[in-house]
């Protein structure tokens, strides 16, 4: 079904993992995108992917931590495509691990940097463009550590991906009479590459799949399919809300 046909969007951290599945749904369901990511290789090889199956997508490498790159992204989208209508801010990081007297001013920084200033920049320009339009969709990549789970040694992530959920709600009270949908999507752990920097042995990940209520992690394209649901019109009365797809993470005790 292609639901998003006529549909231009934005997806970053699109090289890999939850970004690249999701582009490749979105295109395959119908949607135009411009695809950001740091590793303009990689980059360009899910383009090509996306190609061959018959989507339409372009890649633009760059740093979300840049506010020009942000409104890079957006400009290619309306340059190239038309508009925008959706958008999929999941580029982050876990930044800097280990205690927090362990971790440097600098660390911090550009831990929040990533995950959570770049929300605001990608907002700041997808929002006007998306208005233009009559309306759109963004959802930004949160995670339930901070918000349902404290886990130790986490600090910059879990205050970082916490913050987007509180950029979530307020923007949606925001834009809410605009036709401007916000919501976070918060996964639990998966199997990418950068949930496999945390489960990197067979007894972390043994560890790791045993906190969920489902004793397994994520494939991307399931997290993916969430995002979708979110981005769709299926979702069109939902705004402002942090999304659980964490396999029961928040719930499991045993």
């Amino acid at each position: 079904m292609r639901r998003f046909e006529g549909k231009v969007g934005i997806v970053t951290g699109a090289s890999s993992g939850i970004g690249e599945a999701a582009a490749r749904q979105l295109a395959r369901a119908g949607a135009k995108l411009v695809l950001g990511a740091r590793r303009g290789d990689a980059l360009k090889e899910v383009v090509a992917a996306i190609a061959a199956e018959g989507g339409v997508a372009t890649a633009l490498a760059g740093d979300v931590q840049d506010e020009g790159y942000a409104r890079a992204l957006v400009t290619t989208a309306v340059d190239k495509y038309g508009g925008l209508d959706l958008a999929f801010d999941n580029a982050g990081t876990l930044g800097a691990m280990g205690p927090l007297v362990e971790v440097s001013a600098e660390d911090w920084e550009a831990t929040l940097r990533t995950n959570l200033t770049s929300a605001f920049f990608a907002a700041k320009y997808q929002v006007p463009a998306m208005l233009a339009r009559g309306g759109g969709a963004i959802v930004f990549t949160s995670t339930f550590v901070g918000h349902t789970v404290g886990m130790a040694n986490l600090c910059a992530y879990a205050a970082s991906k916490a913050g987007l959920i509180g950029l979530t709600k307020s923007l949606a009270a925001e834009l809410g009479a605009s036709g401007v949908r916000v919501n976070a999507l918060l996964p639990g752990g998966m199997d990418t590459p950068m949930g496999r920097t945390v489960a990197n042995t067979p007894e972390a990940r043994a560890f790791v799949e045993g906190l969920h209520a489902m004793k397994r992690i994520a494939t991307p394209e399931e997290i993916a399919r969430s995002a979708l649901h979110l981005l769709s019109d299926e979702a069109s009365f939902t705004t402002g809300i942090a999304l659980l797809a964490d396999g029961g993470v928040s719930i499991a005790r045993a």
